[in-house]
């Protein structure tokens, strides 16, 4: 900073030691304070004076720079890391840049020092490994990224679909795909290593067994089953789904149903527990989203789900002796996509109804 810019300076490395602080850069020592720090702390201020107070909430903080360049731009954190805050406070999670880390700390710590107030005393930092672009003919932008990407998802469609119609509908379809194959894209990779993008390869934005677009593909066609079957007990061709305890369970005797039970119901609390590792605030300053577990996890599920649905025909012919295996298959089938729709939920995506 120029002399004239500075309005003063912040011994941080006394005041670490002083307030006994464990896990900042040993390398922090003086600060020089200028304005446009000030500017930071103020508008991050600003929003923690917005946060709900009856509710614990997360602030997580990047600057603008940051975002066409990071993991930051992918993901957003409320969702994978609830229960930071502590009562009416304010839990804040600075999502940063490895290289931007030093940077960061220091307003972490001029933040304690000039408000030392219980909200600063939760600041953690999630710092996100660098993306770099496979032979970039010129620098790209989040904007233009995404609209890589996009182009990508529609031509995908209309070799898969046949010429889209112009509509709303369908707009809104691509755009839920782009986003969906966007965040895995970046988010199957742990966040503090570097991702290194093929934007050449399409295959991203199609219906590969890797991608997000997968995913979505497959949450639709739940919603597509459960749409059928609601329009077929409107009919009076199926008698509504009975109760959980009504039914007969050991009708379900495919091996594709077993491993949709084993595999993914019963672990599925488990892994969201190892999404958000949230150490306890004496332990440091650093957090770990492990949105790898989540994305992994719901492609796995895609693909064995897919397999047992290509298989097994759930909405079987309307017959009385046909309904007990049918009632066992919807009733398994819905806890799945209770399951997308809650792993989906912690990557703020929406699932789609239709494709």
């Amino acid at each position: 900073a120029r002399s004239e810019d500075v309005i003063c300076k912040v011994h941080l490395k006394s005041f670490v030691e002083q307030q006994g602080l464990v896990g900042y850069d040993p390398n922090l020592d003086v600060l020089f304070v200028t304005e446009g720090k000030l500017q930071a702390l103020a508008e991050l201020q600003q929003a923690v004076l917005h946060c709900t107070v009856s509710h614990s909430a997360l602030l997580a903080s990047c600057f603008s720079h940051v975002v066409p360049s990071y993991h930051a731009v992918a993901f957003e954190l409320p969702a994978l890391l609830q229960g930071a805050g502590q009562g009416s406070c304010c839990g804040i999670v600075h999502v940063v840049s490895c290289e931007e880390e030093f940077q960061q700390q220091q307003l972490d710590l001029l933040w304690r020092i000039l408000d030392p107030g219980a909200h600063t005393a939760l600041q953690k930092h999630l710092v996100c490994g660098p993306v770099k672009v496979t032979n970039p003919s010129s620098p790209i932008g989040a904007d233009q990224y995404f609209q890589l990407r996009k182009r990508q998802m529609y031509e995908a469609s209309v070799m898969k679909y046949g010429e889209l119609a112009h509509d709303e509908a369908w707009t809104e379809v691509i755009d839920a795909l782009t986003v969906a194959a966007i965040r895995f894209e970046m988010l199957s990779t742990a966040h503090r290593s570097q991702i290194t993008l093929d934007l050449e390869n399409s295959s991203i934005s199609t219906k590969g067994t890797k991608s997000g677009a997968f995913v979505m593909y497959n949450c639709a066609r739940l919603a597509t089953l459960f749409d059928t079957y609601q329009r077929a007990v409107e009919r009076g061709t199926y008698p509504p789904l009975p109760p959980a305890s009504e039914l007969n369970f050991s009708s379900l005797r495919e091996e594709g149903e077993w491993v949709l039970l084993f595999n993914y119901l019963l672990p599925f609390p488990e892994v969201l527990q190892q999404a958000a590792e949230l150490p306890a605030p004496s332990k440091g300053i650093r957090i770990t989203a492990n949105t790898e577990t989540v994305c992994k996890f719901l492609i796995q599920l895609s693909m064995d789900f897919s397999s047992y649905y290509n298989r097994v025909h759930v909405l079987g012919e309307p017959f009385p002796h046909l309904f007990d295996q049918m009632f066992a298959r919807l009733q398994l089938l819905r806890a799945v996509r209770d399951v997308f729709h809650s792993a989906l939920a912690t990557l703020h995506l929406p699932p789609l109804s239709q494709i």
